[in-house]
């Protein structure tokens, strides 16, 4: 993870250094005198900073620190984050002399002389101790020279915590503030959302620019600290690089990690093994709608108030909820001959249901697709009988009883609207939709390009039809758009008249000689151009060719 540390002004009353040890020792088994003397003083870290310690199974870790009497009394606290499994940790403390306690900070605790001068103390005392996974808070105050020693131990496997310890209680806090009421409300949910609202942090009152809430959404467990959700996350995932799974300011993402800033509010989606998990900051708002979930789902919900200035976080009391069951699909009645218009919404992935009760033992599903890919599902009396995709034209010839019911399903393949239009017919002698040639697509021949002319073809059918044919100007980097975003629905009537070029009827009795060609002259050299075609049938209904792309020649 990302740190961002504000380094404050601090005493050096603090002596902290790290102590090791090979075996588990008892309460009653502690020899203080050999665990000061292991001390290494050159590990001294500052009062006031945040500390990530690395524990193996089994083996203990110690931390000490000194309260000196000039200092009396001085309040401290000790805050411990368990980022994994759950853990054990004391505080001890010895009650010494300033003389000896000096000269243990000065590292001549280890002297001869040092040593038959200076008696060591056998008052050793716990003042707290604590097994669990939970964020725990010691507050203490000493009124004499003590020395303390803070001792970690993990029985399960390798973990690591965070540790931060402080003489100044007074200006201000690493950590942001809870309210006294730390609950997430959960105030509204359906089958696709729950909002969620919860009291403001004394530290946004007072800090608003350099206080933000981040809400992680999983349907696995709630989470009691960020860097425990972060360490789940990376053991799930274990392709992503260290310390980078939950950075609240990722510098990259890998493609496990998706990142989307929309409104002010920023969100990753992880994904992990057992589904995905979401993080979503959203400023200093107290209440927030999560989209976009599953139906029938419970969701963990936990909110972190954030120091940006320091990373460090502060966790609500986590909650969950399951969504609501998804309501039975609106079903759309078809009508023999009569063509619907549907707009299929990508965002939400939802289905839409059309019935048709078959009035004659043929019939005829057609389906025209206007913009993305459509999801066709068609089924009768319970049955599916054909599940396809579609991006253009599809006919499905079906043979039943009279009276059989079917069911069309249609979604959206893409994550934007598409749109489809549907026609069912037992009148095959009358189609609404024209005959289709074998193949939409428009051909330019590339030896008949000139600076000022293209030539090109497309296949026509064994029915009279009109052909109308559609130039536009563009540029290199409106190619792309132009061709995504065709509405291959619409009709001559929606392009403007500059662009026409004509119209014209043909057909041929032969498929094989069902072909024409055009040559557009009156072009500009070295320019693109986007060429349209489209076929008019008996009924009226346009089709639009699939759109062709062609440069000029520059130089003639």
């Amino acid at each position: 993870m990302f740190r961002f540390w504000i380094y404050l002004p601090f005493h050096l009353l603090v002596a902290m250094c790290l102590c090791h040890s090979i075996k588990v020792p008892t309460s009653s088994q502690y020899s203080f005198k050999s665990d000061l003397f292991s001390c290494n003083h050159s590990l001294i870290l500052a009062d006031g900073k945040e500390t990530t310690v690395h524990l193996l199974k089994d083996i203990p870790k110690r931390y000490c620190f000194i309260l000196e009497e000039d200092r009396a009394p001085a309040p401290f606290t000790v805050t411990v984050t368990p980022c994994d499994v759950p853990i054990e940790w004391s505080i001890l403390v010895h009650k010494a002399s300033t003389k000896f306690l000096g000269k243990a900070a000065r590292g001549d605790y280890d002297t001869p002389e040092a040593t038959k001068s200076q008696k060591i103390p056998k008052s050793v005392s716990m003042i707290f101790n604590y097994k669990g996974n939970s964020v725990e808070t010691y507050m203490g105050m000493s009124s004499y020279s003590a020395f303390y020693m803070l001792e970690f131990l993990s029985v399960e496997r390798d973990t690591h915590i965070t540790v931060y310890l402080t003489t100044d209680t007074t200006s201000g806090h690493l950590y942001p503030e809870l309210p006294i009421d730390p609950r997430i409300d959960v105030i509204g949910i359906d089958h696709a959302t729950v909002t969620l609202a919860w009291k403001h942090s004394p530290s946004v009152l007072k800090h608003k620019e350099n206080i933000q809430y981040c809400l992680l959404v999983n349907e696995k467990h709630n989470y009691k600290s960020l860097c425990a959700a972060e360490t789940a996350i990376r053991s799930s995932r274990m392709k992503s690089p260290p310390a980078l799974a939950l950075s609240l300011f990722p510098y990259f993402l890998d493609h496990q990690q998706v990142m989307i800033l929309s409104n002010s509010e920023l969100s990753i989606i992880n994904r992990v093994s057992n589904g995905e998990v979401r993080q979503i900051c959203m400023g200093t708002k107290n209440t927030y709608t999560v989209p976009n979930l599953r139906p029938s789902t419970q969701y963990y919900f936990d909110v972190f108030v954030v120091n940006l200035l320091t990373n460090a976080s502060a966790a609500y009391t986590g909650t969950f909820a399951r969504t609501l069951e998804e309501p039975e699909p609106k079903v759309i009645e078809l009508k023999d001959g009569k063509v619907i218009h549907l707009i299929l919404d990508g965002k939400k992935q939802k289905f839409y249901s059309l019935q048709y009760q078959a009035r004659h033992k043929k019939i005829q599903f057609t389906f025209q697709s206007c913009s993305g890919q459509v999801g066709v599902q068609i089924a009768r009396n319970g049955k599916v009988l054909a599940s396809e995709n579609i991006a253009g034209f599809r006919h499905f010839s079906l043979k039943g009883k009279l009276l059989d019911t079917y069911l069309v399903q249609l979604r959206s393949l893409d994550h934007t609207n598409s749109s489809v239009k549907v026609q069912v017919s037992s009148h095959f002698h009358k189609p609404f939709f024209p005959l289709l040639p074998e193949s939409l697509k428009i051909k330019s021949f590339s030896k008949l390009r000139t600076c000022n002319s293209v030539t090109i073809a497309w296949l026509g059918t064994q029915e009279q039809s009109k052909y109308c044919v559609y130039k536009k100007r563009i540029k290199e980097d409106q190619v792309w758009m132009e061709v995504r975003s065709a509405d291959r629905c619409s009709g001559p009537k929606s392009r403007h008249n500059s662009e026409k070029v004509l119209c014209k009827y043909f057909y041929d009795i032969n498929l094989r000689r069902a072909v024409t060609t055009q040559t557009i002259k009156g072009l500009e050299a070295g320019t693109l151009y986007l060429f349209d075609v489209y076929l008019t049938g008996p009924s009226g209904i346009p089709v639009r060719y699939h759109s062709k792309v062609v440069k000029t020649r520059k130089k003639c």
